[in-house]
Formats: structure tokens, sequence, C-alpha cells
């Protein structure tokens, strides 16, 4: 059997190991592969298997046609929109992804952000190596204001794993949940609420959904002009769910009092991104998915969904 791994180096940059996946088959190991529809085809025309992270383009009939060997579509994450499911469904390829790996990884870099928000730790750290503790007149100083997260609402868009763990963590800090999601999923951590409720109401609202089309822009001009002046959005999600240009504004008029985002529209973005430039606007580069316990979980489902496959019995399948 061969595998193709299609971008390999964001989930194995060298500190785990490929070997659980060759004793499958011959395995091609591609770093990177540049968004180019000739360049997937020629890499992946013997494959019977490709494995795929992120994509600049959209894996569709044009190129899966073209595959006639081709049979599995393994994606290392969690999220599959980078394949036309449709396409693999008439062309009879199996998709399957990985999910519930981050759950972990993503809430913590989730409450690591609202933490930074609140405590300044980073903005203060670099400010004594500026040498301002140095020149101080006061045996200490805050270069952004601290405060406290007991008490403060979270606003959850999105109840799933994630977002439920976020809660957990949240509540643990003495913060009351409000929760959004498609169903009204009971729940002890906190309040059901509609999404107009959640934004008057929280001091900080946290995305945990997929984008699609009804979540794609949800946070638009309207929805932060609903938002406390007071607030915080964060999202470890996906970029697409905001309108970066109305949150840029948002943030420049101090609409709303910050914002913490790891993931963008487009990425890497491009320089004239004008969150790149906003006020009060903390950005990570997508990591919050990327601890090592998190990778390896997914190299540990990947041997699965293919061990699966081989004996005939597919998991996490999604088409």
């Amino acid at each position: 059997m061969q595998i193709t791994i299609i971008d390999g180096f964001t989930l194995n940059p060298g500190d785990l190991s490929w070997k659980s996946l060759e004793k499958y088959g011959e395995l091609t190991f591609f770093d990177r592969t540049e968004p180019d529809s000739a360049l997937y085809i020629e890499r992946c025309k013997n494959a019977e298997v490709i494995i795929i992270n992120k994509s600049g383009l959209v894996i569709g009939e044009k190129i899966l046609s073209q595959l006639p060997q081709l049979k599995l579509i393994m994606v290392s994450a969690t999220g599959y929109n980078i394949i036309d499911t449709s396409a693999t469904r008439k062309l009879g390829i199996l998709v399957s992804n990985v999910p519930g790996y981050g759950t972990d990884s993503v809430s913590q870099h989730t409450i690591a952000l609202i933490l930074e928000l609140s405590n300044r730790v980073g903005a203060n750290s670099q400010a004594v190596e500026n040498g301002q503790w140095v020149t101080a007149q006061d045996w200490c100083f805050t270069a952004k204001p601290v405060f406290e997260l007991a008490g403060k609402t979270l606003g959850i868009i999105g109840f799933g794993n994630i977002g439920q763990k976020v809660g957990e963590i949240a509540k643990a800090l003495g913060m009351n949940i409000l929760y959004h999601s498609n169903s009204d999923k009971k729940s002890n951590l906190g309040e059901f609420t509609d999404l107009e409720t959640l934004a008057k109401s929280s001091d900080f609202i946290s995305l945990h959904c997929p984008a699609n089309e009804k979540t794609m822009k949800m946070i638009n001009a309207d929805f932060l002009k609903t938002m406390k002046k007071s607030a915080y959005l964060i999202n470890t999600s996906r970029g697409q769910l905001i309108d970066e240009q109305a949150l840029a504004v948002a943030l420049n008029s101090n609409r709303i009092a910050g914002a913490a985002l790891d993931v963008l529209t487009q990425e890497p973005p491009k320089a004239d991104n004008p969150l790149l430039i906003a006020k009060n606007c903390i950005i990570t580069p997508h990591n919050a998915w990327i601890s090592f316990e998190a990778r390896q979980r997914i190299m540990n489902i990947l041997e699965d969904n293919l061990k699966a496959f081989i004996k005939g019995n597919p998991i996490n399948t999604v088409n």
C-alpha cells in the first residue's frame, strides 16, 4: 500500500515518529506541498492513502479524478473543509478525520489567552526587560492594568468538548458561565442562552464552533455593537467566524476592550491584515492545538483509522 503524507511538518517537525504508519505500507513524506493542483496530482498519483492536514486549495473532483489508486484520505485534524466530500462520495473515496485530540491543548490555550488579558504577564514581563522596573520609583508597577476573573462572566459559543472543558476551567477560576450551542444542552457548568443575551452579558466571549455557512462572520459589526465596551473576544476555533475588518474597527475605536486570537481567516496572514496592528489585540500563530501530547494523539488516531480501514471496518469517517 502506498501512503503519501502531503504536508507533515506541522504535525511532526521531528519530535515524533512515523514508524507506526510505516508498517502498513510504503510511506512517502513531504514536509509541505504548495497549493498547486498539478503538484498535488504528481505527488499523490500512486497513493492509495493520502494524509493531509491543511491545504491552500480544496481537494475536489479536478484533483481526485486523476488519482485512480486513491481509496482513503486521512485528514490529520478534526476539521475537513479542505476536502470536497461530495466529490469523494461520487468517486468512492473514504475520508476520515481525527476527532477529540485537542480538547485539553486548545482549552488550555484559551484559558492562557484569558489570563493574559486579565494579568498581562507578557506586557509586564516585556516592561521589565525594557528596563522599566530598574528605573521605577516604587517597588512594584504595572505596565497594563490587572484584574481578577472571579465573578466575571464567560460566554461560550459552541459547547462541544472544547467549549465544555473551557467552561470547567473557567468555573474553577470563579467565573460565571453562559453558553450557546445549536442544541439546548443541559449543563451544570452554566446557563444556556441566546446569542444576543450572551453578547450583552459577557465579560469574555470565547468561540468554539466550526466554520460553516451558518457561522461564517457571525462576529460582525452588529454583534460587536451588542457586546459590553469592557468585554474581550477570544477565538481559538476558526478565523472565518470573525469579520476581521469589523473587529479591527471595534478595537481601534474602543468599542470593545480587547481580543485574543489564535486563528485568522488567512494563514499565514497577509501583511495588511488589519488585526495585526489593531489596538489591544493579542495574536498567537494558530498553535493552540500544537502541544506534543495533542500531536501524539493525532498520530495514534491516524494509525487507528488506517488499521480499521485495512480491516474493512473504517472509523471516524466524515463522508
